[in-house]
């Protein structure tokens, strides 16, 4: 059964078309990854389906878990499960990441029609994931971002996706400035993720993110449409190739 469904997409940022009748199906439990040169339309793709106000799609569909994503206001997709780990973490001055995790939660919950977690019930879950991805309270105390190094925002974009469970987590150029001590710490936490019901979508220019992160499917993307799609092996067609024979 599909978890989400992307059927003839286009879409632009002004007057210029960004996303060329894009279309993929992605499965429960799945994880894919797209790979492509810069100005392929990755990034622009991970923000439609999140619901950035800056993209105008012009035809096609989104569909998740059965219900039309193009409808959803942003915090209604990700109320319903969808998550999306920024290539650049906002800093949020002000807010501790904690009451910034409680508030979106019970948010979740509302949206879900569940009780929300009381302050028991919230900080066992706060601390139970923050021991399993090695995330220390004093970090948890600070405004959101603020201050952190790139691959502090990167671990703790990690977090706030295992706090919150999300059916469907796209992750755009996690590997961007993350040295390989880094990467290889937060592509663990990633994969403690991995269940049957949750899918992920990878964005990345290279390879070596999936050494540590095995994708199902690796999908090539030029000029905002998919080119080609295969196994794993055909990232190793890349690093022997580049994009150019796409071209």
């Amino acid at each position: 059964m599909s978890l989400l469904e992307i059927k003839n997409l286009h879409a632009k940022v002004g007057e210029k078309e960004i996303i060329k009748d894009f279309s993929l199906t992605i499965n429960a439990g799945e994880v894919h990854a797209i790979m492509g040169p810069n100005g392929s339309g990755k990034s622009t793709l991970s923000n439609i389906i999140a619901g950035h106000p800056a993209y105008t799609v012009t035809s096609g569909s989104i569909i998740f878990k059965g219900k039309d994503v193009l409808s959803m206001t942003p915090d209604e997709r990700a109320n319903s499960g969808i998550f999306l780990l920024f290539q650049y973490p906002t800093e949020i001055p002000g807010v501790s990441t904690a009451v910034f995790l409680k508030t979106a939660l019970n948010a979740k919950y509302q949206f879900l029609k569940k009780e929300p977690l009381d302050a028991v019930g919230f900080m066992k879950r706060l601390n139970t994931r923050a021991k399993a991805l090695n995330v220390s309270a004093e970090m948890l105390k600070r405004p959101v971002n603020v201050g952190f190094s790139g691959g502090e925002k990167k671990k703790m974009e990690v977090f706030q996706m295992a706090f919150l469970e999300p059916d469907f987590c796209i992750l755009d150029e996690m590997d961007s400035g993350l040295d390989i001590d880094a990467l290889r710490l937060l592509s663990a936490g990633v994969n403690v993720l991995r269940e049957p019901n949750r899918s992920f979508l990878l964005i990345t220019h290279y390879q070596r993110l999936l050494e540590y992160i095995e994708p199902d499917f690796i999908h090539i993307m030029v000029d905002g449409k998919i080119v080609e799609s295969g196994d794993k092996s055909l990232a190793l067609k890349l690093e022997e190739k580049g994009y150019e024979c796409y071209k």
